[in-house]
């Protein structure tokens, strides 16, 4: 773990993997929640870094944190989204062929894993899920599509995600869902958060 003041009231926290992100968000959200955290109003996640924004003191907060010891997030820890899917993503044969299986052993794959957000971006409502083993990894496409409709449910290194509007992009697609991801209109608006886990199950997609 290593700690960076980058602004008057900001601190950013470095890890080595998504697990120690998911593990500090959570540890953070609790910390703030018990009202250890004084003045900081967010927590931003990424890939292997976590923003905290609004600290009074970024380089005392930066030492404390330092010495924290941060349990290993549990696996059940965090409400639970079902989303359902259905499986026809054109890649869905390819990434059956990249993991030995037949594409009718995929979805039984995907729904044995339990995913967690591990942060959001891209486009409003997306979220990067981590959970899929290593030996199930998929590289992305080497040539991206212009398009990709709302609702495809890709995959591309360790995470996988749903895209929530059309846009462009390079993962593999092996299904779509109906579920809405992101709604203005709806408190909260993103259907994934990070710490939120995430299971797909086999489905007409209507969410």
């Amino acid at each position: 773990m290593r700690t960076l003041v980058v602004g008057g009231e900001a601190l950013l926290v470095e890890l080595d993997s998504a697990a120690e992100v998911a593990a500090l968000h959570a540890e953070l959200l609790r910390r703030r929640a018990a009202g250890e955290l004084g003045s900081v109003r967010d927590l931003v996640p990424a890939a292997r870094t976590v923003l905290l924004d609004g600290v009074r003191d970024p380089a005392a907060l930066g030492a404390r944190i330092a010495r924290w010891e941060v349990p290993a997030l549990a696996e059940a820890e965090g409400p639970l989204v079902t989303v359902p899917v259905r499986y026809d993503g054109p890649d869905l044969a390819e990434v059956a062929r990249l993991w030995g299986v037949a594409p009718r052993e995929v979805p039984g794959i995907v729904g044995a894993t339990v995913f967690r957000v591990a942060f959001c971006g891209f486009a409003p409502g997306f979220g990067y899920l981590t959970g899929l083993p290593e030996r199930l990894q998929v590289p992305r496409r080497d040539t991206p599509r212009t398009a990709v409709p709302a609702g495809s449910l890709a995959l591309a290194g360790e995470y996988a995600g749903v895209y929530p509007r059309s846009s462009p992009g390079g993962w593999q697609l092996i299904g779509s869902t109906d579920a809405v991801l992101w709604d203005p209109e709806r408190e909260p608006a993103a259907l994934f958060a990070p710490g939120v886990r995430v299971r797909f199950t086999e489905g007409d997609g209507r969410g």
